[in-house]
């Protein structure tokens, strides 16, 4: 699947995926259109990428206006192509990767300062990672208090006991994917 960077400075460059299942690049227009939905809160973010892929997500933001973004997943080859897809994009400065097993915990952002205000999280479909890793950027305390949080799962996946530190605001379907907008209250 070829995957480009839609809008602003690096508007039109293609991003490298991982060939094979072990990624699933969103689609371009599911990517549009979420970033027409939050192009209001791009500029100067602190964004996070989890179970980041391609970086597809991360690098929009940065080609949009944020300010600086964080990567993470924890296969070495996904890394190494994120890492990739920044530099081809001139994006090395304004950005970190990380490899992490998010399931486990999210120590490696513990008290990030300045703290995420704008989350993108597009784990494996069918996993139910969602609310464990929920729980985890909680325990961080890495999320600013009323950071956004866009989650990409299946349609069928279902998440209800997120805790009340999160409010979901507003779901999207396209075809297969969902995607969750969520607040995060606590702090």
């Amino acid at each position: 699947m070829s995957v480009r960077v839609i809008a602003g400075i690096s508007k039109g460059k293609r991003l490298k995926s991982v060939p094979g299942l072990k990624t699933r690049p969103t689609a371009d227009r599911v990517r549009e259109a979420i970033f027409n939905i939050i192009s209001f809160q791009l500029q100067d973010a602190v964004v996070l990428d989890l179970f980041a892929g391609t970086g597809a997500f991360g690098i929009e933001a940065l080609s949009r206006g944020a300010a600086f973004s964080v990567f993470i997943d924890n296969d070495r080859f996904v890394l190494g192509m994120i890492e990739k897809n920044l530099q081809a994009c001139y994006m090395e400065a304004r950005s970190k990767v990380i490899g992490w097993n998010i399931l486990k915990n999210l120590d490696c952002i513990r008290s990030t300062d300045p703290p995420f205000g704008l989350i993108f999280m597009d784990p494996p479909y069918g996993c139910n990672y969602v609310e464990k890793t929920l729980i985890n950027l909680h325990a961080s305390g890495a999320l600013a208090h009323e950071a956004q949080i866009i989650i990409e799962h299946d349609h069928t996946e279902l998440f209800s006991s997120i805790g009340s530190e999160f409010h979901i605001y507003d779901h999207r379907k396209y075809g297969r994917a969902m995607i969750s907008f969520l607040h995060y209250t606590g702090k």
